[in-house]
């Protein structure tokens, strides 16, 4: 990647600048905590307080996860996760005279599953967004017309943060930074109040640890047993709170624009996820021993607001809305700036139409961000619940970290990186735990989150989930052929015969 000296400043440019430093990485970052609302409910309600320690130890999987790829994004330069697997797969020279280049696909196949895991961030909390604000003020809107409510705050969000990140990272994180000060410390306060006031109750933690049945069968109540399909619901759970809990790699996704890759990756992801690890024990610990089960099942996917009201009364609950929302537009805003470095570097590698790949003077993928806001507006005309959105992209988030780990190990064994120097390298501990989160991931996170959709939304999900991602493949060699025709002087992963 070129810096910010080398690459071209007028009339746009197929390169992201150098231009921020670590503390910025983290404050772009700093919305990740709030993933955790759209599924903190969920999660209670089907493991009880036993979700506490499943949040935690997602949180901690991600630092097995995250400082390999910090590896590779300062070594290569390249954009995260997507931009990982696709630089360590791809090797055009073993597979010149095949006829499919099968490193170029398996390499785009990640980072398209890595796409389609943080592009629907965007809806998601565009629709939540919406529902805060139609059911706090009982505002009565619903069908058609709450569609077209999601999609005018949809237009009014993703238009705001188009502006602001028009001229580069460094000034999305000078907003993010204010979105920060006003959401992140305010939550912490209205969770750690009921510790000091007396309104949390430690029993409710010891004493529901684990749930009394199995409340996801809805047809019937089951005792809850530590069997099979038990097993399968915790590790559906941890999948899903992954997709939550290991966001903060996004801090990485910018490892093509730290000032110091060496020094900066390394910070950032340290401290996104510490700062992750807090947070979410936190929310999780003091929201379930200040409501309980009942009051969580009372307060449904609103479990702030009860929270915020005992602590301060009805303005209380006004606040934590406010506070919610501007949370919301913190994690819509790295979603959309992280997203757009992933398309940006599929369609340089010729993985994506190539139009996606040019940056405008500032260095901002901006083709990038408009398609991104298309696709967040298909989304939410679909009439699809945040929770649905959710289940169906935590499978590609779950083949993407697998994918993204094997990447770390072959980065190490294949002779074509050997002699590459690492400017910042993990010791063998982080190398086993790739080892081990890859054979995790794929044998074991993946087939919980199919049983966790197919029992809590139906057979339909798991398949649209399968298809979301590998619908890709036919996607990816009608790109080839498209480059091929319009685009001969980039290298295509489809060997055509001479027409």
């Amino acid at each position: 990647m070129a810096d910010a000296e080398s690459s071209g400043t007028q009339g746009g440019t197929y390169e992201l600048l150098r231009t921020i430093d670590w503390k910025q990485g983290l404050i772009i970052a700093m919305g990740i905590p709030i993933l955790i609302v759209p599924s903190l409910c969920d999660l209670s309600l089907s493991l009880w307080a036993m979700s506490i320690l499943i949040w935690v130890f997602s949180v901690l999987s991600g630092f097995l996860l995250n400082l390999p790829l910090g590896e590779m994004c300062a070594t290569f330069g390249v954009a995260g996760i997507g931009g990982s697997i696709q630089h360590i797969y791809r090797d055009d020279e073993k597979y010149k005279n095949k006829k499919i280049n099968t490193g170029r696909v398996i390499g785009s196949l990640g980072a398209w599953a890595y796409f389609a895991t943080w592009v629907p961030v965007i809806p998601i909390f565009t629709i939540m967004t919406g529902v805060y604000i139609n059911d706090y003020f009982e505002l009565g809107i619903e069908g058609i017309t709450a569609t077209g409510f999601y999609l005018l705050l949809g237009a009014l969000i993703y238009g705001f943060i188009i502006i602001t990140g028009r001229k580069g990272l460094e000034g999305g994180a000078k907003v993010q930074l204010i979105l920060a000060a006003i959401t992140i410390i305010p939550i912490l306060i209205i969770c750690l109040v009921p510790l000091i006031n007396g309104t949390f109750n430690l029993d409710y933690i010891t004493g529901e640890l684990i749930p009394e049945n199995k409340s996801w069968y809805l047809t019937e109540t089951v005792p809850w047993a530590w069997d099979g399909d038990t097993l399968l619901m915790i590790l559906g759970c941890f999948t899903v709170a992954q997709w939550s809990a290991v966001g903060w790699e996004s801090a990485a996704t910018y490892g093509a624009e730290y000032k110091q890759p060496e020094k900066d990756v390394p910070k950032a992801l340290t401290a996104c996820g510490l700062l992750c690890l807090f947070m979410y024990f936190v929310i999780a610990f003091c929201m379930y021993g200040t409501l309980g089960q009942a009051g969580i099942e009372e307060a449904g996917a609103s479990t702030l607001i009860p929270i915020a009201k005992s602590d301060f009364g009805d303005i209380g609950g006004l606040i934590a809305v406010f506070l919610l929302i501007a949370g919301m537009v913190m994690i819509i805003q790295s979603a959309f700036l992280a997203t757009a470095r992933t398309i940006q570097i599929m369609a340089k590698d010729g993985n994506f139409p190539l139009l996606f790949s040019k940056t405008n003077s500032y260095g901002v993928p901006m083709y990038a961000m408009y398609f991104e806001a298309f696709v967040g507006f298909v989304i939410i005309l679909a009439g699809i619940t945040a929770s649905q959105i959710l289940a169906v992209s935590a499978l590609g988030f779950a083949i993407a970290l697998g994918m993204c780990c094997l990447a770390f190990i072959k980065s190490r064994r294949d002779p074509r990186f050997k002699d590459v120097e690492r400017v910042y390298r993990v010791g063998g501990f982080w190398y086993a735990g790739a080892w081990f989160m890859a054979i995790f991931e794929f044998f074991f996170m993946i087939p919980g989150l199919l049983y966790y959709v197919y029992i809590t939304m139906g057979l339909m999900y798991v398949f649209v989930g399968i298809a979301a991602t590998f619908a890709y493949v036919p996607c990816w060699m009608a790109i080839q052929w498209w480059n091929h025709k319009h685009h001969p002087e980039m290298s295509c992963g489809i060997n055509f015969a001479d027409e």
